[in-house]
C-alpha cells in the first residue's frame, strides 16, 4: 500500500515499522523532504537485510517527481518516485551478496554501480512489474 507525507513530521505516530530504515536520514526526499512509503517495497527490503545479515546503507530511497526529474531520466512513474525502489552503498563481496539475495528476495530491478570511488559505489534494487517497456526481471550498470 502507497503512503505520501509532505514531511516525516506528518506522518502519523507509529506508523514508520521498518527498524533497518531511517525515515529522515534515508528514506525521504533529499530535496524536498517529503516522503512516500510503498509497505510492500519496505517489507521486501527488510527481508533483504535478514538475508544478507549486514547494513545496507540507503543512499537514495523515495524521491519527488522533481528531485527525479533533476536526477534520473526514469520520469514520474520512476521506481524512486514510487517509493519502490532503493540504492544501497555497497561495494566488493557483499555487493555480489546483495545482489544474489535481492534475486532471491524477488527483487525485479537490479541496477549496478561500481566503478570509482568505493563509497560511490551502489546497487540500485525495486520491485517494479513488468510493463509495456519495461521488461522484468532485469539488470543493469551505470
Amino acid at each position: 500500500m502507497r503512503h505520501q507525507w509532505p514531511s516525516v513530521a506528518a506522518m502519523p505516530l507509529g506508523f514508520w515499522r521498518w527498524p533497518h530504515v531511517s525515515p529522515t536520514t534515508e528514506w525521504a526526499d533529499h530535496a524536498d523532504g517529503s516522503i512516500g512509503v510503498e509497505t510492500d517495497f519496505l517489507d521486501r527490503f527488510e527481508g533483504l537485510r535478514a538475508q544478507v545479515g549486514f547494513a545496507l546503507p540507503i543512499t537514495s530511497g523515495y524521491r519527488s517527481p522533481a528531485h527525479n526529474a533533476a536526477v534520473s531520466t526514469t520520469g514520474d512513474d520512476g521506481p524512486h518516485v514510487l517509493a519502490r525502489a532503493a540504492d544501497i552503498r555497497v561495494y566488493g563481496v557483499r555487493a555480489f551478496q546483495v545482489i544474489a539475495a535481492a534475486i532471491a528476495c524477488g527483487f525485479t530491478g537490479i541496477g549496478v554501480q561500481q566503478k570509482g570511488d568505493q563509497g560511490q559505489r551502489y546497487v540500485h534494487v525495486d520491485d517494479l512489474p513488468e510493463a509495456p517497456g519495461r521488461p522484468r526481471p532485469t539488470v543493469w550498470t551505470y
